[in-house]
This record gives structure tokens, C-alpha cells and sequence, in this order.
């Protein structure tokens, strides 16, 4: 159970996520064959659906919280469980670039979520663990737009360039 004196916070929050989603939408609009292209390097791929991630499910547990008499523990938990899965999916098998401390944040972030959601099924009335849930969000916003920011300037996203050919000296093509 969510106290009244939440309402403001999940409120703002609830609407700034959706903000952000939609920002987050116009931002990949602007440059989709490099972010989420066929061709698109799979960090860039990764980042923005690691954003995506942060902000739906900041977005989700946000509004369920304005629900009155509904469980955020059970909420908080389920998408935590979600975005632990589908972050880990996002960044399987990208090499030492998934190791980001952005990444370890966000494991971390939804990891504590799911351990505070799955107390507050149990302790419905413990207000401590309704902050915990509350600082994770802004934490997830937090790294919701530094991963969009990075994909509006392209940082860590582009494919490895290529290594030129290695010159070839005059004196090894004169017959």
C-alpha cells in the first residue's frame, strides 16, 4: 500500500517517464538506420533498449502506485524480473562493452527493486521500502538518459571501424 503523501511523487514520475519514452522514440527517429537498424552496431541496439527498458518500467511501477490499494511490491517485483531479463537479453554476447558501469547500474537497480518489491508482498505497510522503490526510479532515470544522450551523440555506439590495409611498400610490387 502506497501512503497518500507518495501521490505527488508517483505522479510526476509517471508522467515523466512517458515524457522521456516519447523523447526516447524521437531521438531513434532521428537516426534509426544507426540505433535500431538492420545494420545498426549491436552496443547501439543494446543502449536503447536498455533506455526503453529504464523508462517503461519506471513508467509502469509509477502508475500502479497511483492505483489505490494496489500492491507495488507485486508491481515492483514483476517488472523488476522483466527488466532484469530483458536487459541481461540486450546485452548478452556484446563483449567487454556490456560490462558498463551503466549496465552494472541497472543490474543493480533492478536486482534491489525486485528484493524491495518481493518485501513489500510481505510488508504491505512498511513505508521505508516505498522510498527504496522511489530513489530506484529516479536511479533508472538516471541511467535511462545518459543512454539516451550517448545515442543522440553517437557515443559507443558506432561499429569497430575497420582496420585499413596495411600499406604496401613500392619496393614489394616493382618486378
Amino acid at each position: 500500500m502506497v501512503p497518500g503523501s507518495f501521490t505527488g511523487y508517483f505522479t510526476a514520475a509517471a508522467a515523466g517517464a512517458g515524457v522521456l519514452i516519447g523523447l526516447l522514440f524521437v531521438a531513434v527517429s532521428l537516426r534509426p538506420e544507426s540505433i535500431v537498424g538492420h545494420k545498426a552496431p549491436p552496443m547501439a541496439k543494446a543502449m536503447s533498449g536498455s533506455a526503453f527498458t529504464a523508462l517503461v518500467n519506471s513508467f509502469f511501477v509509477s502508475l500502479m502506485a497511483l492505483i489505490p490499494n494496489s500492491s507495488l511490491g507485486a508491481v515492483a517485483a514483476t517488472l523488476a524480473l522483466i527488466s532484469l531479463s530483458n536487459t541481461g537479453r540486450l546485452h548478452l554476447g556484446r563483449g567487454k562493452n556490456a560490462v558498463a558501469p551503466l549496465l552494472m547500474l541497472s543490474l543493480a537497480a533492478f536486482a534491489t527493486q525486485l528484493v524491495a518489491g518481493i518485501w513489500l508482498v510481505f510488508r504491505p505497510h512498511e513505508v521505508s521500502l516505498v522510498y527504496t522503490v522511489a530513489y530506484l526510479l529516479i536511479g533508472s532515470f538516471g541511467v535511462a538518459l545518459s543512454r539516451a544522450w550517448a545515442l543522440m551523440q553517437g557515443e559507443r555506439t558506432a561499429a569497430p571501424a575497420e582496420s585499413p590495409a596495411a600499406p604496401v611498400p613500392e619496393h614489394a610490387t616493382a618486378s
